[in-house]
């Protein structure tokens, strides 16, 4: 039996009648007639029997009636959930972001997804682009956002915006006078940065190399807010992404950074297999965040959004 066979065989055991179970599923009763003929037909026995005008339900149909009645009730939440996730109100998302996104303007993004969509389970993850990019490939994310345009297989990157480098100074150091720290003003200064072997830390000594300088940082890190507790405490002075929200840490001092040196914003996902509604929601919340995020205070003018 078929779903439809099945919904008809309830309500003729509801209603008694091919006249009442018709006109409760709004059909003819010849329709009807013809779908409990093919229901029986493919059972291989009857399920009713005339007696006076009615039909009268055989001991088969007595003990097929809660089976009817459990697959009805499964049928309808199947139903309900195909709905919800038409509507983008169900299912899961999976977010992987590294820490600067994660702390600036993502939880914008979240929460807005949270309101929107509070009947799908959201999980995210924040970790170095490395770990990001693998949990992509493998399917273990369904969006990523990162500091990172490097091209990677199985992995759909989109730049959604940029930001800068920035020098980040204890309050009181002599830098912090100036409006902007050029690259040449860092001799002397213990320098905490990325790793070279990272996209940020290329992008430095390519533009360190351009000004005749090396960049050779006596401290490196692979996520830029380690560089927090470091310059706090007087270890030395950092170069490290603008996107971070580092006025609200308290002692320190940010600055632009010169020679200008843009790091790339981007969203990623998996080239194995389309977005969900819900995930698509979830992507166009992202980008609008980061436009609203780009705009505030915050963002000191060294964030932009360019979708």
């Amino acid at each position: 039996m078929n779903a439809r066979q099945i919904e008809a065989f309830r309500a003729i055991m509801r209603c008694g009648t091919l006249t009442g179970a018709a006109a409760a599923l709004g059909v003819s009763q010849p329709a009807l007639s013809q779908l409990l003929l093919h229901a029986e037909d493919q059972l291989g026995f009857k399920l009713f029997q005339r007696q006076r005008g009615r039909l009268v339900p055989t001991p088969e149909a007595e003990q097929l009636l809660p089976e009817a009645e459990r697959l009805h009730r499964d049928f309808e939440g199947f139903r309900r959930f195909a709905m919800e996730l038409r509507r983008g109100q169900a299912g899961t998302v999976r977010l992987a972001c590294s820490a600067p996104p994660a702390l600036s303007f993502v939880p914008r993004a979240l929460q807005a997804f949270r309101k929107a969509c509070p009947a799908v389970r959201l999980v995210s993850n924040v970790v170095p682009v490395s770990v990001l990019t693998e949990m992509l490939g493998r399917g273990d994310a369904d969006l990523g956002v990162a500091m990172s345009d490097r091209p990677q297989p199985l992995i759909r990157t989109e730049t959604v915006g940029g930001s800068e480098i920035v020098c980040v100074l204890p309050a009181g150091h002599a830098l912090a006078m100036r409006k902007s720290v050029g690259a040449a003003e860092l001799a002397g200064e213990t320098l905490i940065s990325y790793r070279a072997d990272n996209l940020p830390g290329e992008l430095l000594s390519r533009g360190l190399a351009q000004e005749g300088l090396a960049f050779r940082p006596q401290v490196e890190i692979d996520v830029s807010v380690i560089a927090l507790s470091f310059v706090r405490q007087g270890i030395g002075i950092a170069l490290v992404d603008g996107l971070l929200p580092w006025d609200d840490f308290s002692g320190l001092v940010v600055r632009p950074f010169r020679p200008r040196i843009a790091l790339p914003i981007t969203l990623m996902t998996g080239t194995r297999k389309p977005l969900s509604l819900a995930q698509e929601k979830l992507r166009s919340l992202l980008q609008e965040a980061l436009r609203d995020y780009a705009a505030s205070p915050a963002a000191r003018g060294l964030v932009k959004a360019t979708i």
